[in-house]
């Protein structure tokens, strides 16, 4: 039985790789620094080491990775307004994380990069991503770089996880100017497909892993309604006074679940590279609407909601 550590594992991907790894037989340890997300994962697996630990801090969560096959370096700050948590999950943690795969001699990781090292936008989470990258590529251990899209799946507490109990609960549903912004959604099924099958065959280089199918914002939110039966209206608001709530909400919430920064990422015009990633990783990709179906319908995770 091989041992994959998994950095992050509470959050959107480690839960779903876990799933999916112990599936494939594989002994797992997840550490993440999130208590109440923490304690969930150790409620779905009793059966892994669960570890609670900043990895910005060094400690005694490095002894895990002795004897470990394997790595999925995953953890992130994806939102927030202060740029520490920023600087401290996505590079200092990493320093931390590959400190301890060398020194513990691990032959080989993962790393979940994002799309947004390519992108034109620019706030603290592109900045600090693109920082993280810069030193898995000057690490010497064998590595492959993986960079998602928007993802969505069981267990998301953002992104479109968000926005379809927002679908839920809310009778309005504001969606900024005419909502016409090019997406490309990656389903976490699919794209921890691609991590085991990367684990299984030490595959290196860097890949563009971009959801294979283009549609604008607004359809993405009309396919979520009409799957799930959400019964909110979508209301066209303009995009300065969408700006404006969310910089309001911001003044009394300050982990808030969607930015301005984030709302001036979403209305750049850009489309990320597609490849072959199925004929590349041997995995099948889940059409867009049966992927929706399961990541929000599914009876076993799909009602399970995480803390931010």
């Amino acid at each position: 039985m091989k041992t994959v550590i998994v950095t992050g594992a509470a959050g959107l991907v480690g839960q779903n790789l876990i799933v999916r790894l112990k599936a494939r037989g594989y002994r797992v340890v997840g550490i993440d620094k999130h208590p109440a997300n923490t304690a969930r994962l150790r409620e779905l697996h009793p059966d892994i080491q669960v570890i609670e630990a900043d990895l910005a801090q060094p400690g005694p969560w490095a002894d895990a990775f002795a004897g470990a096959d394997a790595l999925v370096l995953n953890q992130a700050q994806i939102g927030g307004l202060e740029r520490g948590p920023f600087v401290a999950n996505n590079v200092i943690a990493t320093e931390h994380i590959l400190e301890a795969a060398r020194r513990h001699g691990v032959p080989y990781f993962v790393h979940i990069s994002s799309s947004v090292v390519a992108s034109q936008a620019r706030d603290l989470y592109v900045e600090t991503k693109t920082a993280q990258e810069k030193l898995v590529d000057a690490c010497e251990m064998p590595h492959v770089v993986l960079r998602p899209t928007l993802m969505f799946g069981w267990f998301d507490r953002k992104h479109l996880g968000w926005l379809r109990r927002f679908l839920d609960r809310s009778p309005v549903f504001p969606v900024p100017g005419s909502g016409r912004f090019r997406r490309q959604p990656l389903y976490a099924g699919d794209f921890t497909a691609i991590i085991v099958s990367a684990l299984e065959r030490r595959i290196t280089g860097t890949y563009d892993i971009s959801g294979r199918t283009e549609l604008d914002y607004v359809d993405i939110i009309r396919m979520i309604k009409r799957i799930t039966g959400a019964r909110a209206a979508i209301v066209h608001i303009p995009f300065g006074l969408f700006w404006a709530l969310l910089w309001l909400y911001a003044r009394f919430d300050r982990d808030p679940p969607f930015t301005v920064h984030q709302l001036e990422a979403l209305v750049i015009p850009e489309v990320f590279p597609v490849i072959d990633w199925p004929a590349i990783f041997d995995v099948q990709e889940t059409p867009l609407e049966a992927a929706l179906t399961e990541a929000f319908c599914d009876p076993r995770y799909s009602q399970i909601v995480l803390d931010f």
